[in-house]
C-alpha cells in the first residue's frame, strides 16, 4: 500500500510537469504566433516606427502674443506634459493604485501574469502601467480611432473569449517593447498623458484643470487620489453625477497610498474625511478665452494646413484637431480678458435697462413703435428646428406647432450663469429675442495686430459672430470717411466753417423723380456756423450732407474702400449718414488708416504656426499700403478728437473717465434709425476699438434716444476696456499707454484756428441719431 502511494505520487508529479511543460510550450508558441500574426489569424502589431513615434491625438492650441493659451482645437482634449513637470504626488498615487511593483518589473508583473495565464484572460485585471499604456496607445481591443477597418483585429479575435486573451498577450509583448525603448519616467508620463479621465478630459494636465482648475504642480494627495481613482472607470466614478462613488473610490486610493507608505495611516484617515472640493469646468468648443476668434479663423487654418501638407509625406500629414499644432496669434490675453470683462459688465447693465424699458411689452416693433404681429411665428419658421420638424411630420403644421409649444427641460443663458428650466421651444425663442448682443474688436494700428476679439456676449448660446459675420448700418460712424474724403480732395479743412441748414438732394445728385432733405436728430436746424471739427464732433447731419453734395457719393465710397471698407457701398446721397451695411471688422481696419499715418494695414491674427516640437511651419506678416496723405490721416485724428473735446461732442462722456486725462483720444458714436444699432469707434495711437450693440433682429431696440444712442449703448464698453488696459503696468511696458497721435514731420497747419476746448465732463452731449429717409 505504501509502495503504491509512492508510485502514485511520482506519477502525479510527472503529470504535473508534463502539464506545466505542455502549457508553457503552448504559451510560448501561442505568444510567438500572436507576435508574428501567424496565418493572419491574430491581427497586426505596431511597427518599430509606431513604437518609437506612437500616435496620440493632441489638441492644437491658440497661443496669445504674450504666450498664454487662449483656445483649442481638438477631438480629444489633451495637452501632454513631460515627466519633470509631474508632481511627485501624482506619480506616487498612480504607482500605489495601479502598479505597486512598477519600478521592479520589466513591463509584466509575473504574479498578475500567472493569474491571467491560468484564466485565459477571463479574470481580468493585473495589467501593469506599461500594459495599460500599450492598450491605450495602440487600441489593442478596438478599432483605431476614426478608421472603418480593423487595425489590430485578426480572425481569431472575433471568437468570444479568445479576443481578450489575444489582446492581453499583445499588451504583454508591447509592454516589454515599450520598456526597452523608453525609461520608466517616460512611460509614466506617456501613460498619464494618454488616458481618459472622463468628461472629454484626456491626460492629467487637462484633468487637473477640468476637475480642480489647477496646475499639475499644485495638486494635493486627495485631489490626486480623486483623479487616479477615475481611471478604473471614468463613467462609474464621474464626480458630477456620482459624487458618493467618487468619494468612496478616492478613499480607497488613499488607503493604497498608506499601504505602500506614501502616507501615514493618520494622514490618510484625515484626508478621507475631507470633501471632494471639485471646481468642475469642462473644456469644450464653447470655452476658452477667445471662442469667437477660434471659430472665425478655423476655416482659414484648415486651408493653411492643407497647403502645408502638400509638401509633406503621407505619414507626416498634419491635422488641426489631432496634431498638437501651436497657432501663435496677435491676440493679447490681457486685453482679451479686459475686453471680455468690460463687455460682461456693460452688457449686464444694458440688459437690465432694456428689460425695464420693455417691462410688460414685447420689444419687436415696427417703425411706428407698434408691436409686430406674428413676429415669433415668422421667426420660428426661419429656424432649422422648424424645418426639421416639418420634414419629420410630413408638413403637418398642427403637429409641428404642437411640438414647438410643448414644454421641455432645457438650460438657458443668463448673466448670473446657466439656468436649468422648463419651457417650450417657442417660449425659448421669446426669451432669447429679448437679449441684446455685442461685437467688439481692438487692433494695434501700427502693425495690424488684432489684440482683442469679442464676437458676442456668450459663445455657448450665441454662435453668431458680430465682428466677422454680422453687417449692420454704421450710422454716424461712417461720417469720418465723408470728412476724410473732403480733406483728401482738398475741398475742406478742419478750420472751415459750415452753416447747419437744410440741404436738398435732387435729380442732379442722382435721385430719380424725388428729392431728399436729411434732418438732424431733433428735426431742427440751428443755422449756426460751425468749424468742420466741431460739426463732426457734434455729428451734424446737414454738414455731412453738404460735403457729400460737394464731393459726390463715388469719391466718398472710393475713399472708404481705400481706407479699409471692403463691403459694397450704395453710391447715393444717403451714404453720408451710414446707410450701407459694414462689419465691425471693416470699421476697425479702416479707422486704423487714420491712426497709422495714412497707411492701410490689413488686420492680422495668425502670426505663425508651429508643430508640437516648436518647428515653424508658416509665418505671416501684415500687408501695408499708403491710401491717403499722411497729413490727411493726422488731420482726421485731430477731427475725431472733436467728439471728446468740442462743446456738445457726442463722446464727452469719456471725460468723466480717467482714460481721457493726459491722453489724445479720437471718437465717433453712431446710432441708426429707430435706435436699432448703437456704435462706438475709439481711436488712440496704439489701439483702435470698434463696438456695436443691438438686437439680432433690427426690430428689437430701445424706443428713445436717451437709451438707444451709441454713446449709451456702446461707448461705456470701450471706456471700461481702456480703463483696464491703462491700469495694467505690464501693458504700459509693452507700449500701450496714454500718448499723443504721431504728427507727420514738417506738417504745417494752424490748429489754433479751430478753437476747440477741453469739454466739461458735466456737459450734456448732443444727441447723435441719423434719420434715414
Amino acid at each position: 500500500m505504501i509502495e503504491f502511494n509512492k508510485e502514485s505520487k511520482v506519477n502525479r508529479v510527472r503529470l504535473a510537469y508534463k502539464i506545466f511543460g505542455g502549457t508553457f510550450l503552448f504559451m510560448v508558441l501561442f505568444i510567438a504566433a500572436v507576435n508574428y500574426n501567424f496565418l493572419w489569424l491574430f491581427g497586426g502589431m505596431p511597427s518599430l516606427q509606431e513604437l518609437e513615434n506612437p500616435k496620440s491625438q493632441e489638441a492644437s492650441l491658440l497661443i496669445s502674443e504674450d504666450g498664454e493659451e487662449i483656445g483649442k482645437y481638438f477631438r480629444e482634449n489633451r495637452n501632454p506634459v513631460e515627466f519633470e513637470e509631474l508632481s511627485p504626488i501624482l506619480v506616487n498615487t498612480l504607482i500605489a493604485t495601479e502598479d505597486a511593483r512598477y519600478v521592479s518589473h520589466s513591463g509584466i508583473d509575473v504574479r498578475s501574469m500567472a493569474r491571467v495565464i491560468f484564466s485565459l484572460g477571463t479574470s481580468g485585471g493585473g495589467s501593469t502601467i506599461s500594459q495599460q499604456l500599450a492598450k491605450n496607445l495602440f487600441h489593442t481591443r478596438s478599432l483605431e480611432y476614426g478608421e472603418d477597418d480593423p487595425v489590430y483585429l485578426g480572425l481569431l479575435m472575433k471568437v468570444g473569449g479568445l479576443k481578450t486573451a489575444i489582446a492581453k498577450i499583445k499588451e504583454w509583448i508591447l509592454a516589454i517593447k515599450l520598456e526597452r525603448r523608453y525609461t520608466k519616467q517616460e512611460i509614466l508620463a506617456m501613460y498619464l498623458n494618454e488616458v481618459s479621465f472622463g468628461n472629454n478630459a484626456y491626460g492629467i494636465q487637462v484633468a487637473c484643470r477640468t476637475y480642480f482648475q489647477k496646475n499639475i504642480q499644485t495638486i494635493t494627495y486627495p485631489e490626486a487620489a480623486t483623479l487616479i481613482g477615475l481611471l478604473q472607470n471614468p463613467s462609474l466614478y464621474d464626480p458630477r453625477i456620482r459624487p458618493e462613488r467618487t468619494l468612496a473610490r478616492r478613499n480607497t486610493v488613499l488607503s493604497q497610498l498608506a499601504k505602500y507608505d506614501y502616507l501615514t495611516e493618520e494622514d490618510a484617515e484625515k484626508m478621507k474625511s475631507s470633501p471632494l472640493n471639485l471646481k468642475y469646468k469642462v473644456e469644450n468648443q464653447n470655452t476658452g478665452a477667445a471662442p469667437y476668434l477660434r471659430e472665425s479663423i478655423r476655416k482659414e487654418l484648415v486651408n493653411i494646413i492643407q497647403e502645408i501638407n502638400k509638401d509633406r509625406p503621407e505619414d507626416q500629414q498634419l491635422n488641426l484637431y489631432t496634431s498638437g499644432l501651436r497657432i501663435h496669434t496677435s491676440i493679447d490675453s490681457r486685453m482679451q480678458k479686459y475686453a471680455q470683462d468690460a463687455v460682461q459688465e456693460h452688457m449686464r447693465a444694458q440688459q437690465i435697462a432694456f428689460n425695464q424699458h420693455w417691462a410688460g411689452r414685447n420689444p419687436w416693433v415696427n417703425e411706428r413703435m407698434q408691436e409686430i404681429k406674428g413676429f415669433l411665428i415668422s421667426a420660428m419658421k426661419r429656424t432649422e428646428r422648424y424645418r426639421d420638424l416639418m420634414e419629420a411630420y410630413n408638413n403637418d403644421e398642427f403637429k409641428v406647432w404642437e411640438e414647438l409649444k410643448r414644454p421641455v427641460k432645457m438650460t438657458v443663458f443668463s448673466y448670473h450663469g446657466d439656468i436649468d428650466t422648463t419651457m417650450s421651444p417657442l417660449d425659448s425663442m421669446r426669451y432669447y429675442k429679448r437679449i441684446l448682443n455685442l461685437g467688439m474688436m481692438s487692433m494695434d494700428p501700427t502693425n495690424g495686430h488684432v489684440k482683442a476679439w469679442i464676437g458676442g456676449i456668450n459663445y455657448k448660446y450665441f454662435k453668431y459672430d458680430h465682428i466677422s459675420q454680422s453687417k449692420r448700418q454704421p450710422g454716424s460712424t461712417f461720417k469720418p470717411f465723408v470728412y476724410g474724403a473732403a480733406i483728401e480732395n482738398e475741398i475742406a479743412t478742419p478750420c472751415d466753417r459750415y452753416v447747419d441748414e437744410p440741404v436738398t438732394f435732387g435729380t442732379e445728385d442722382g435721385l430719380t423723380n424725388d428729392t431728399w432733405t436729411p434732418q438732424n436728430s431733433d428735426g431742427n436746424y440751428s443755422y449756426e456756423s460751425l468749424s468742420l471739427r466741431r460739426a463732426m464732433g457734434r455729428s451734424i447731419n446737414t454738414i455731412s450732407a453738404k460735403l457729400m453734395k460737394a464731393l459726390g457719393p463715388s469719391k466718398v465710397a472710393d475713399f472708404a474702400h481705400k481706407a479699409g471698407i471692403t463691403s459694397s457701398l450704395y453710391e447715393g446721397p444717403s451714404l453720408c449718414l451710414g446707410t450701407s451695411e459694414v462689419s465691425v471688422y471693416e470699421q476697425v481696419a479702416a479707422y486704423c488708416s487714420f491712426a497709422n499715418g495714412g497707411e492701410r494695414i490689413d488686420p492680422i491674427i495668425i502670426l505663425k504656426i508651429t508643430d508640437k516640437n516648436g518647428v515653424v511651419l508658416r509665418e505671416f506678416s501684415p500687408n501695408a499700403k499708403a491710401v491717403m496723405k499722411p497729413e490727411t490721416a493726422y488731420l482726421m485724428t485731430f477731427m475725431l478728437q472733436g467728439a471728446v473735446r468740442e462743446p456738445g461732442g457726442t463722446a464727452q462722456g469719456l471725460n468723466s473717465s480717467s482714460i481721457a486725462s493726459g491722453n489724445e483720444i479720437g471718437a465717433k458714436t453712431g446710432t441708426t434709425s429707430n435706435y436699432s444699432d448703437g456704435w462706438f469707434m475709439g481711436v488712440t495711437q496704439k489701439l483702435v476699438t470698434g463696438v456695436w450693440v443691438g438686437g439680432d433682429d433690427r426690430s428689437i431696440h430701445f424706443r428713445n434716444i436717451s437709451l438707444g444712442q451709441g454713446a449709451k449703448m456702446a461707448m461705456p464698453a470701450f471706456s471700461k476696456f481702456m480703463e483696464k488696459v491703462y491700469a495694467d503696468r505690464s501693458l504700459a511696458l509693452d507700449g500701450y499707454h496714454k500718448m499723443p497721435f504721431t504728427k507727420p514731420a514738417n506738417m504745417a497747419f494752424d490748429f489754433s484756428c479751430v478753437g476747440g476746448v477741453k469739454a466739461d465732463s458735466t456737459a450734456t452731449p448732443s444727441t447723435d441719431i441719423e434719420i434715414l429717409e
